[in-house]
């Protein structure tokens, strides 16, 4: 599994915002968001593969109960399932943040995730037009899997976070919420909404000054649908830096 860092930190977003973590970052992905804040793992991906047994020796060295994995999109490795497998023996608790778009065999795994923590990417994601290799194309042709969803929602406990810069994307997030719902594994039939109470709208940005002009408008939107404001504390906290 190509791995870009393992660090510990606090948890920035979502409902485990402020929980000291070890975090996972995979190295790779299928998408390409012109505003992604880890390009790292993503548009120029960079690390080291190394083992399960190797990764698991990092976590317990970090000393945290929760472990995130993220990336990139960790979902695209293989190895990630035996990871959580080792991970929830050794009594941690695990989130998986994804885009949504890869389904891994959740069958395999020993016990359901902690948190499937998703953030889907909504159409203003996608890179201009002239990136180089078709990667506009590829980006919209992948960045929405609803059977995907629908079955990672149905796996257990999750979170759904949609980063939203213009009101366009509120509007479409809102829509794609309203076409969801959590699908049992080998069923089509959807057997419940998405429980609102999980769905956070986050401002786009990594600098305070982006985040704190979206967030003016953006929060009263929220109260309005019922839905929580996910502000990003890790750049409060940090900055948009590495390891944090």
């Amino acid at each position: 599994m190509r791995i870009a860092e393992i660090y510990s930190s606090l948890q920035g977003e979502g409902l485990l915002a402020g929980t000291p973590s070890t975090f996972v970052r995979a190295s790779g992905c299928n998408l390409r968001c012109h505003w992604c804040d880890t390009p790292f793992a993503s548009w120029e991906p960079i690390g080291e593969n190394r083992s399960v047994a190797s990764i698991l020796a990092a976590v317990v060295a970090c000393g945290r109960r929760h472990v995130v994995l993220t990336g990139g999109e960790p979902l695209l490795f293989p190895e990630v399932i035996p990871l959580c497998n080792e991970l929830a023996r050794e009594g941690f608790h695990i989130t998986i943040e994804t885009a949504g778009t890869v389904l891994p065999d959740l069958h395999m795994l020993t016990s359901p995730v902690d948190l499937m923590s998703m953030s889907p990417k909504l159409s203003s994601s996608a890179p201009s037009a002239d990136t180089p290799a078709d990667w506009q194309a590829r980006h919209e042709a992948s960045r929405r899997r609803d059977t995907v969803l629908q079955a990672l929602l149905a796996s257990g406990s999750y979170q759904l976070k949609f980063v939203i810069e213009s009101p366009a994307d509120l509007a479409e997030a809102i829509a794609w919420l309203n076409d969801l719902a959590p699908t049992p594994c080998g069923t089509t039939a959807p057997v419940a909404p998405v429980d609102r109470s999980r769905v956070f709208f986050m401002p786009q940005g990594v600098l305070p000054a982006d985040l704190a002009r979206t967030t003016q408008w953006l929060a009263a939107e929220c109260r309005l649908a019922g839905i929580q404001l996910a502000p990003r504390y890790h750049i409060q906290w940090f900055g948009n830096t590495r390891g944090t």
